[in-house]
């Protein structure tokens, strides 16, 4: 059954899935099967063939994580890395990739240690600037790999903008959508050719599983990209896509939740006297609000970045005080997280290249959850003291 002229919400739970055709078991089956018997040799049921190749519960997710974005492709991942990896083979030694400057450490770390062994080269640039992102392409200029917002400094790249100069110059422009989500931007209707997603993060949004999913709509990439994905190997476990497919069914209403919580706690740091400066897309402050208003639909998201007057010190003791807010790497789950990038996500990114960026070390990144936003903002002004 299409869904894909239906609602968000209705897409979220129906998308991809029907009930079990022999029990009528309305959840996805885990099919976990190595491989399929044939009927004869070479005559298989459907194209299950070994399961590293297709596996009934994994294509359920990539049916249903696809109609999300408004994509016709979904090609699963083991994890988010996996997924910018299986970008990134689409190219050819001497290809050059465009990346956004403040990205996650783990994507900059891919292109600087993995892939510059195999002559896949690339160019940091700062996409808020335009004609800056228009002069960093090279004739060899093949991937544009924007991330918005940003990790950790939540800058909004304008993903039209960029779309169409990369499409102008020929190169592949791929989105990677996993802070804002399904729910608050779809950049395939901006003109992305190919939207990431780290499915750890909101998507999963439970911390209890590891993924990620590459979509597009064009056939002759949704082709490719599924050879690769079978070709190398870093496939999504049937678990853990049933474990996905559990948790989309609820993306839209706890998404919407941490907009909710994120906005008030937003505006509760801003009022703080310890806090130097707090960043969050949906404040009329952010230098991209308009933006983020333009290309984001909903809610702007529920990660904060804030300064804390007093550098490491003081973000160190902030960090060890707080109790509701828990301590740790990744994002996007139901829970709250709190966490120093300049130690922990982006210890990856070279201190200089850190501080240009304005990673600097009395700052503090917040993936607000989804409890009462009133505990959270009591835990909040406790720790600052």
């Amino acid at each position: 059954m299409h869904h894909d002229n239906k609602g968000f919400g209705t897409r979220c739970i129906h998308a991809g899935q029907q009930p079990d055709p022999t029990t009528g078991a309305i959840m996805t089956p885990v099919y976990q099967t190595s491989t399929y018997v044939q009927k004869s040799p070479g005559v298989v049921i459907e194209d299950y063939d070994y399961a590293r190749s297709a596996n009934p519960t994994r294509k359920a997710l990539e049916a249903n994580l696809a109609s999300l974005e408004g994509g016709r492709h979904g090609i699963m991942f083991a994890s988010g890395l996996a997924s910018l990896a299986g970008c990134i083979h689409l190219l050819s030694s001497g290809d050059h990739v465009l990346l956004c400057d403040d990205v996650y450490g783990g994507t900059y770390r891919s292109l600087d240690k993995v892939f510059k062994q195999f002559g896949i080269t690339y160019t940091r640039v700062d996409m808020l600037d335009l004609d800056a992102t228009e002069a960093a392409f090279t004739p060899k200029t093949k991937l544009v790999w924007i991330e918005t917002p940003t990790n950790p400094l939540l800058k909004v790249v304008d993903i039209a903008a960029v779309a169409r100069i990369g499409k102008a110059r020929g190169a592949i422009v791929c989105v990677d959508n996993t802070f804002a989500t399904p729910v608050l931007q779809n950049p395939l209707s901006l003109g992305a050719d190919i939207v990431s997603h780290s499915c750890t993060k909101y998507i999963g949004g439970h911390s209890d599983v590891i993924g990620g999913v590459l979509i597009t709509n064009s056939d002759e990439l949704g082709e490719r990209l599924h050879y690769i994905q079978n070709a190398v190997g870093a496939i999504s476990a049937p678990w853990d896509c049933f474990l996905l497919l559990r948790s989309t069914k609820t993306l839209h209403v706890r998404v919407q939740r941490h907009c909710e919580n994120a906005a008030k706690i937003a505006d509760f740091l801003a009022q703080q006297s310890q806090i130097e400066r707090v960043i969050y897309p949906g404040r009329t402050d952010h230098p991209q609000h308009e933006i983020a208003k333009k290309q984001m639909r909903g809610g702007y998201g529920g990660m904060i970045t804030a300064t804390l007057k007093g550098g490491l010190p003081a973000a160190r003791n902030f960090l060890e005080r707080v109790q509701l807010f828990s301590l740790a790497e990744s994002l996007g789950g139901v829970e709250s997280l709190i966490e120093h990038p300049a130690i922990m996500t982006h210890a990856s990114i070279d201190k200089p290249l850190r501080e240009a960026l304005g990673i600097s070390d009395g700052l503090v990144r917040f993936s607000v959850g989804i409890e009462d936003v009133d505990d959270l903002i009591a835990d909040i002004a406790e720790a600052l003291g």
